[in-house]
């Protein structure tokens, strides 16, 4: 039965799938009230984000002259967004769509997904994790948050935890043997997880992550910060001042679901360039549609973006969280697995 049959079924389901509607009115008086403004990019372009794990929608804009050229949805509008920051709007935000392909469908992923981005001028990481606890509390109308049959507190501050620490303490690896290809593949072996000539120091970070850490984490009954991650996972954060090996880069999870992710951003053009080339290498070699670079987000950053942060969090988990239900299908009128008859 498709959801608008269920709700034409039983009126009452209505309640639910409107939570959505007071979750985006939420953050629009909430960043309102901040002092953001909000902006409007496109979520068709020519050249999306260079993430190299993340696959994307292609299409075909076409002319009534004849013209043709590729075209791609967005999996983020971050390129955009931080272009309108050089030009000196200030704090921005945006809730957008967003499409990611070649991923699973599952309860708490659809291919096309809402998500708030928002920016904050002359600020870092911290700045962000204060937002995020700010909006969590104000969304929900309290410290207290029930969740499948869990309360969490949202009291701020939350607690946090680097990725060095969380290693340590859920997985007994030190931090030398995480900045460490060759320990990491090796504890990865004595742990149990497939290791070959061909893994990388990457897939064992994401498997020890997803089977020691992750558990661990939603077992707490409050939100957790899990910030600085290694360098090579550091995307268009800037790097620790204090650490290099670390960027300035955090994540937050409540009940196992991860939230957003936040860094404290890259301004340095010749530096963002170099890690956008080393990015498109490496979509080529996993087999990831091929496109060009955005040379005009390189220009934004030589033109002078100013000093700031930024994160994207998912709306429809946060919808799940508020409207207590498990799956984001329910948070969503017409879900991916309605529209295209898939299992998730």
């Amino acid at each position: 039965m498709r959801n608008w049959q269920k709700i034409r079924e039983n009126p009452s389901l209505k309640e639910t799938f409107l939570v959505r509607e007071q979750v985006i009115d939420g953050i629009r008086h909430f960043f309102k009230t901040h002092n953001f403004h909000e902006v409007d990019t496109p979520l068709l372009v020519k050249y999306p984000g260079t993430e190299p794990f993340l696959e994307v929608f292609e299409t075909q804009l076409k002319t009534a002259e004849g013209q043709s050229q590729r075209g791609f949805l967005i999996t983020s509008p971050e390129f955009a967004l931080k272009k309108l920051l050089t030009a000196g709007l200030g704090n921005i935000f945006q809730i957008c769509k967003a499409f990611r392909n070649n991923e699973g469908i599952s309860s708490k992923h659809n291919p096309e997904f809402t998500m708030i981005e928002w920016y904050r001028v002359d600020a870092d990481y911290n700045d962000i994790m204060r937002d995020c606890e700010q909006l969590l509390m104000s969304l929900n109308g309290g410290n207290k948050l029930t969740y499948q049959g869990r309360e969490y507190d949202l009291t701020s501050p939350w607690p946090r935890i680097s990725v060095a620490q969380a290693f340590q303490k859920y997985a007994q690896v030190d931090i030398d043997s995480l900045l460490s290809e060759e320990k990491l593949l090796a504890i990865g072996k004595q742990k149990g997880y497939q290791v070959d000539s061909q893994t990388t120091w990457e897939q064992i970070y994401n498997q020890i992550f997803a089977n020691e850490i992750d558990p661990q984490l939603a077992k707490l009954n409050t939100p957790i910060i899990i910030y600085d991650y290694p360098v090579s996972q550091a995307a268009l954060s800037r790097k620790k001042i204090s650490d290099p090996r670390f960027a300035e880069r955090f994540e937050f999870f409540i009940g196992g679901i991860e939230l957003g992710n936040a860094f404290s951003e890259l301004n340095d053009a010749q530096e963002q360039e170099a890690r956008i080339d080393l990015d498109l290498q490496e979509r080529k070699k996993l087999g990831k549609v091929d496109y060009g670079k955005d040379n005009d987000f390189i220009l934004a950053l030589k033109t002078g973006m100013p000093n700031s942060a930024g994160i994207a969090v998912g709306v429809d988990r946060l919808v799940m969280l508020i409207a207590d239900v498990s799956d984001i299908s329910q948070t969503i009128f017409f879900p991916a697995t309605e529209i295209f008859g898939l299992d998730s």
